[in-house]
């Protein structure tokens, strides 16, 4: 009967033997430590805001990768998160279009304006009471088309067999995707390498707090707060803070002084309560 033994060691040797092997991250791209923040063997795009690059796998938006996004109300902090990147990839190649796929409202050209997006290079495609299946569809084919940058899907309805043929479609074509769906969707399984939550906050130091759910790395422990508002708007609204702060002010009661009890102000008003009294 054969008896086989075996040796082990501490670390895997190179094929000489003399040295230990390259770590298991760098001979396998996509793997990574737990305890680590992983890297990304795609192409990425700068967020455009520091502390979310320096959160994100790579430093920036996953190209080829599914990325959803949770919160409660479509349409009030998807533009302030994405309009960096989406402006700065309509920079790089105006030719390009972004596909907005059942979004919850028409986009408003000035608002986008301000925040350097070119509106002609927005394509809106809406389904028919907005019919989930079809707007599953229009995604997908939105994704192998040649002339499309980035693709923002609103799917509130969509599960996680939707999601893994969108991440596949999406990486197969190396395109830029997010999915957008409610916070209910936190409580479900998702394929997507990155998924957020939104929150909007009210503070001069930031108005949306970043809650990173997944992510190829350690949990993130608090949330990233960031200004997402154009330059022009938050100096309007620090004005406007600053305004009522001041008419705060000139309505505020001024403090009555303190008088001794011997003074003509206090005999006055104990010869009026002395009236009242009769």
């Amino acid at each position: 009967m054969p008896v086989f033994s075996f040796a082990a060691s501490a670390s895997p040797l190179s094929p000489g033997g003399d040295e230990p092997a390259r770590s298991l991250p760098e001979l396998t791209p996509g793997v990574w430590r737990a305890g680590e923040l992983g890297t990304s063997c795609l192409q990425l795009v700068d967020t455009g805001y520091k502390r979310l690059n320096q959160a994100l796998p790579g430093g920036g938006w996953p190209q080829g990768a599914l990325v959803e996004v949770l919160q409660p109300q479509a349409g009030l902090h998807e533009w302030g998160l994405l309009a960096p990147a989406l402006a700065a990839l309509q920079a790089r190649d105006p030719a390009q279009f972004v596909v907005l796929v059942g979004a919850p409202y028409q986009p408003f050209g000035p608002a986008l304006g301000a925040r350097q997006l070119h509106m002609p290079g927005l394509l809106c495609v809406q389904a028919k009471n907005d019919d989930g299946p079809a707007l599953l569809w229009a995604t997908r084919e939105a994704l192998q088309c040649a002339d499309v940058a980035a693709v923002l899907a609103w799917l509130p309805d969509a599960r996680s067999a939707h999601l893994r043929r969108l991440q596949i479609a999406a990486h197969a074509h190396n395109k830029l995707l997010f999915v957008f769906r409610t916070p209910r969707a936190q409580q479900e399984s998702s394929p997507a390498p990155l998924r957020l939550l939104l929150e909007g906050v009210t503070s001069e130091a930031g108005n949306l707090l970043v809650h990173v759910l997944k992510r190829r790395g350690p949990p993130l422990p608090e949330p990233l707060l960031l200004a997402t508002r154009p330059a022009r708007l938050s100096a309007l609204l620090a004005a406007s803070r600053e305004r009522l702060r001041l008419r705060r002010e000139e309505l505020a009661p001024l403090p009555l002084p303190i008088t001794s009890p011997d003074s003509p102000i206090h005999a006055l008003l104990d010869r009026i309560a002395h009236l009242d009294h009769h």
